[in-house]
C-alpha cells in the first residue's frame, strides 16, 4: 500500500514493504529467486541478504551519484531506501542521471519523487521514501533517524560537511563520493575508525572549484564512483565490516589512473572525530549544526521563527486582507531572516523565505504577471519576463535560475512573491 504524506522535512512519499520473516529469513520464493545470484556470493549468503532486508540507508542527493546509488541499494534488496533532494529534473541531467527520462524533465518533477517512482517499479518490496527538501541543520536529524548508513550523492562541500558532522555525532558511517570531468573520488568515513571529513578537507575546500557545471562530466566516471560507494555499503550492511576499504581512492578514467591512500584515524583534538566525540556518538551537537558556508542571511527586521502549519486565509489577488502576495509580505514580517545561497556551478541561487507557499494560489498570481508556468503537485516553475526562472516549493524555498547574484535573486523574489 502506498502512503503519500507531508513530513516536517518537506514532501515525503513512502511505500510499505517487508523483506524478512520473524526469524530473519527471506519472505518468499520470489525473494529467493530475485536475490539468488547475490545470495550465492559467499560473503553475503542468506544471512547477509536478511541483514540487507532489515537495513535503512539515507541517500542525500538524487542526481548523478545518488540515482546510481539508489538503483544499487534497491536492486540489492535494502529494506528501506530514503531519498532526500531539493532539486528537480532538467534536460541537462539526462546525460548522466540514470533514473530520469524526458517526461520527468518536461514535467520538472522533483528528483526524489521521479527517482522513487522508478525505483518502486524496479523492486516493489523495498520501502522507498522520497523527501523533497533542502538538507540542512533543521531537516537532517529526522532524515537520519534509524539510518544504518548515509550515502553521499551531493555536489557541494557545505552539505557534505553537514553530513559528516551529523554522522559522526550519531555513529553512522558516511560513504563519501564526488565526480567532475573524468575524475572521481570515494572514501568510507566511519566514526571510531577514521577521521571525519572536516579533518580531511578542512572547512569547505574539497576542490569544488571544478564541478560538472564548469568542466563537464562523463557518465562512466559517475558509475565508477557510485560502484565504489555501493560496494562498501554492501560490505557494511551485510556484516562484512572488516572488509570495508579504509582508504581515500581517487581515479581518472580518461588517462586511466588510480591513487589510493590510507585514511587516518580520528584527530584527538577534533570535536567530531576525536576521542571525546567518539564517546558521545549518538548525541547531536548542542545548538544543532552550523549553516553552510554559502548561506547568507539577508538583513531585515524579522527575528521570530516561522510557525509550522499556520493557517492562511484565501482571497483574490490584490485584496486588502488577501491575495498570496500580500499575505506573503505579512508572513515575511513574522518569519526569520531570508536566506540566499548561491549553488555551486549552477547559475542558480536558492532563496529560503521561512514560511510555506500555497502553489495553487501562486499559479494564478504569477500567470497574471505574464510568467510562463510549469506546474506539478510538488513545485511551480515560472519563466519571468526579465529572463530568469523561479521554482517555488511548498516549504518556502525558491530556486532562482539564471543568476549567481544573491542580491538579484532576493530582489526578484521580493518583486514576484513578497511585495
Amino acid at each position: 500500500m502506498s502512503d503519500d504524506r507531508r513530513s516536517e522535512s518537506g514532501w515525503a512519499v513512502g511505500r510499505d514493504g517487508g523483506r524478512t520473516d520473524g526469524n530473519g529469513g527471506l519472505t518468499s520464493r520470489v525473494d529467493s529467486d530475485r536475490y539468488s545470484r547475490q545470495i550465492r556470493f559467499a560473503a553475503i549468503g542468506e544471512e547477509g541478504q536478511a541483514k540487507l532486508a532489515s537495513a535503512c540507508v539515507l541517500i542525500v542527493g538524487t542526481g548523478a551519484l545518488g540515482a546510481s546509488l539508489a538503483q544499487h541499494m534497491v536492486r540489492a534488496g535494502v529494506g528501506t531506501v530514503r531519498l532526500a533532494d531539493r532539486d528537480f529534473v532538467e534536460f541537462s541531467n539526462l546525460q548522466r542521471q540514470s533514473l530520469f527520462d524526458e517526461e520527468d524533465a518536461a514535467q520538472s518533477l522533483p528528483k526524489a519523487v521521479a527517482a522513487a517512482d522508478k525505483l518502486r517499479r524496479i523492486n516493489s518490496g523495498v520501502a522507498v521514501e522520497a523527501h523533497v527538501v533542502d538538507v540542512n541543520e533543521r531537516s537532517l536529524p529526522p532524515l537520519a533517524d534509524g539510518a544504518s548508513l548515509v550515502l553521499d550523492g551531493t555536489d557541494n562541500a557545505a552539505t557534505r560537511l553537514l553530513l559528516s558532522d551529523a554522522c559522526f555525532a550519531r555513529g553512522i558511517p558516511l560513504l563519501y563520493g564526488g565526480v567532475a570531468g573524468s575524475q572521481g573520488m570515494s572514501a568510507p568515513l566511519v566514526p571510531g575508525r577514521t577521521a571525519c571529513l572536516r579533518c580531511l578537507i578542512g572547512e569547505g575546500d574539497d576542490g569544488e572549484g571544478e564541478t560538472c557545471d564548469t568542466i563537464g562530466v562523463i557518465s562512466p566516471a559517475v558509475d565508477f564512483v557510485a560502484a565504489l560507494q555501493a560496494a562498501e555499503a554492501l560490505k557494511w550492511l551485510t556484516g562484512n565490516r572488516d572488509a570495508v576499504r579504509m582508504t581515500w581512492l581517487t581515479a581518472d578514467l580518461w588517462p586511466f589512473r588510480l591513487r589510493e591512500s590510507a585514511l587516518p584515524e580520528g584527530n584527538p583534538a577534533c570535536p567530531h572525530c576525536g576521542g571525546a566525540a567518539r564517546s558521545d556518538a549518538g548525541r547531536l551537537p548542542a545548538g544543532g549544526y552550523g549553516r553552510g558556508r554559502d548561506s547568507k542571511p539577508v538583513p531585515g527586521r524579522r527575528t521570530a521563527a516561522p510557525v509550522a502549519g499556520t493557517a492562511v486565509r484565501s482571497g483574490a489577488a490584490g485584496e486588502e486582507i488577501g491575495g498570496p502576495a500580500r499575505r506573503a509580505a505579512s508572513a515575511v514580517q513574522d518569519a526569520g531572516p531570508i536566506e540566499a545561497a548561491s549553488l555551486c556551478g549552477r547559475d542558480t541561487v536558492q532563496v529560503t523565505l521561512g514560511f510555506p507557499l500555497k502553489l495553487d494560489e501562486w499559479r494564478e498570481t504569477l500567470a497574471a504577471r505574464g510568467c510562463r508556468l510549469t506546474a506539478n503537485p510538488y513545485l511551480l516553475r515560472a519563466e519571468l519576463p526579465e529572463g530568469e526562472k523561479l521554482a517555488l516549493f511548498p516549504d518556502g524555498r525558491i530556486l532562482v535560475q539564471g543568476t549567481t547574484d544573491t542580491g538579484r535573486a532576493v530582489a526578484l523574489c521580493r518583486e514576484y512573491v513578497v511585495r
